[in-house]
């Protein structure tokens, strides 16, 4: 599996994004039930967010970041970098 960071920037005020807040949180659930996502969040100064994923290829990320009700609504644009975990914490063992 490779590991993915997914960081987005948001096109509009994060104030302005009302009821596509939580259709944004149901589909990132689909994607943690999934196995895909380890964490995600927005970044501290709320110009966008970001996610800790891993798959077999990067079109998976691709699909999912399709499906975002934030992207769909033009309210975020994604960046997507693969990276190679050569160290990793022993709880991600059981991450599959």
């Amino acid at each position: 599996m490779k590991f993915y960071v997914l960081e987005s920037q948001f096109q509009k005020p994060f104030e302005s994004f009302g009821e596509i807040v939580p259709q944004h949180r149901a589909w990132l659930q689909q994607w943690y039930d999934k196995g895909v996502l380890l964490c995600s969040g927005p970044k501290s100064d709320k110009s966008g967010g970001i996610i800790i994923g891993r798959a077999e290829d990067v079109s998976t990320l691709h699909a999912l970041v399709e499906g975002d009700p934030y992207h769909r609504n033009g309210l975020a644009c994604y960046r997507i970098s693969e990276f190679d975990a050569a160290k990793q914490a022993t709880v991600l063992d059981a991450w599959h």
